[in-house]
């Protein structure tokens, strides 16, 4: 079948993570991404994390179904063939300091000069106005701006901030929607437009109404560990075989049928489990009682029976738990690739299901400038050109 984003050309010209992920989504739906890295300076997220026989785990997914070119676009000739580039394209996924494709020549009047439809995004720390426009960003000063390091964490320790690019997932989630708003206005307007996103401010919006509630009450989230301020019992519990389970009580229902269940019925009359925020006030008690239940019984024990009790428990996993689990492989949520440079490889799949146009792995993260010499032809230089434009360390 035709997927979705079939006939859309992404141009990346972005590094470390958000403009990159969000790239990555368009082209997990079927754009066709085509990823520019420097000759001599590639994505520097080719050298994060884990490799194998040289070769970069990390970059295999973030890379996934790209096409790979290496061009030196502050040089003239590599501004020329990128104009050309963007000539052919629809979007472009940017991430450089703000002014800086402007001192190359290639800002957005530029570039939307050559191309009118091209949809210009631009993706950086702290967005392109402002005094901070011009400092290094990068998704760990979101994690502390927005105000969730603040919020996470024991509360006798320090703010705490993910292990992992929480911001720049976030952000790229953000960015590819943002993307695919604009190229909707441009069914209307013809116009292509500039999508100016700062990684401090989607992570912002999923926080919930810390901003409301400081504005209108003159209070701030507390650091509650793996408690919730909206309600309880919700923590994560120790199992008589060393496991650990997640609780949730989100609905009201829900949370009478786990007090039932660890043999607490008579909290469930109390006025103040009614509200979610009323047994919240009452953490301790409640954590206690299904905290002492838990440890009583197995992980697996403690899953059924709140299973039977249509209770919300999960077991907290590590990645081979996640492979084996029977309702990640119902999904496909996890996928099998083959890759030219270590054989086959595991990795999380498409983000949805659709059930006409599915989004699709192609192939893992290729190599730098794999598909340079294809591009440049199809740019109409000839093999003369290319070998000139390598000659002088443009590509």
């Amino acid at each position: 079948m035709t997927p979705p984003l079939s006939g859309i050309r992404v141009v990346e010209t972005a590094t470390l993570f958000a403009g990159p992920l969000a790239a990555m989504h368009l082209g997990d739906f079927g754009a066709e991404v085509v990823k520019v890295e420097h000759p001599r300076t590639p994505d520097p997220s080719r050298g994060h994390g884990p490799a194998k026989d040289g070769h970069n785990l990390w970059w295999k997914t973030l890379g996934r179904n790209k096409r790979t070119m290496t061009l030196d676009l502050s040089a003239p000739d590599g501004r020329e063939v990128f104009l050309r580039l963007v000539g052919t394209a629809d979007v472009l996924v940017e991430n450089f300091r703000p002014g800086t494709l402007e001192r190359w020549g290639l800002g957005p009047e530029v570039l939307n000069g050559t191309n009118p439809g091209l949809v210009v995004a631009r993706v950086t720390g702290f967005g392109q106005v402002g005094p901070y426009r011009r400092r290094a960003g990068f998704g760990t000063l979101a994690e502390a701006m927005s105000g969730f390091a603040a919020a996470t964490g024991e509360p006798d320790g320090p703010p705490t901030l993910p292990p992992f690019g929480l911001a720049d997932g976030i952000a790229a989630l953000a960015t590819a929607y943002a993307v695919l708003a604009a190229l909707h206005a441009r069914t209307a307007t013809g116009r292509g437009q500039v999508v100016d996103l700062a990684i401090i401010e989607p992570i912002l919006a999923m926080l919930g109404p810390q901003i409301t509630q400081w504005d209108q009450l003159g209070t701030t989230p507390p650091r509650l560990g793996n408690r919730s301020s909206n309600n309880a019992p919700r923590n994560i519990y120790r199992t008589a075989d060393g496991r650990w389970v997640a609780v949730s009580t989100s609905a009201q229902s829900i949370a009478e049928r786990v007090m039932r269940l660890v043999g607490r019925p008579d909290v469930v009359d109390e006025p103040w489990f009614a509200t979610g925020a009323g047994r919240a006030a009452h953490a301790d008690e409640l954590d206690a009682a299904v905290g002492e239940w838990v440890a009583r019984r197995s992980r697996d024990e403690v899953v059924v029976a709140f299973e039977r009790a249509e209770a919300a428990v999960a077991p907290v996993y590590e990645p081979p738990d996640i492979v084996a689990d029977p309702q990640f492989q119902a999904l496909g949520t996890i996928h099998t690739v083959d890759d030219p440079d270590l054989g086959t490889l595991r990795m999380q799949n498409v983000l949805f299901r659709l059930s006409d146009t599915p989004g699709e792995i192609r192939w893992p993260g290729r190599a730098p400038g794999a598909d340079t010499d294809a591009l440049l032809a199809e740019l109409g230089l000839d093999a003369a050109a290319v070998a000139a434009l390598r000659e002088r360390g443009v590509v």
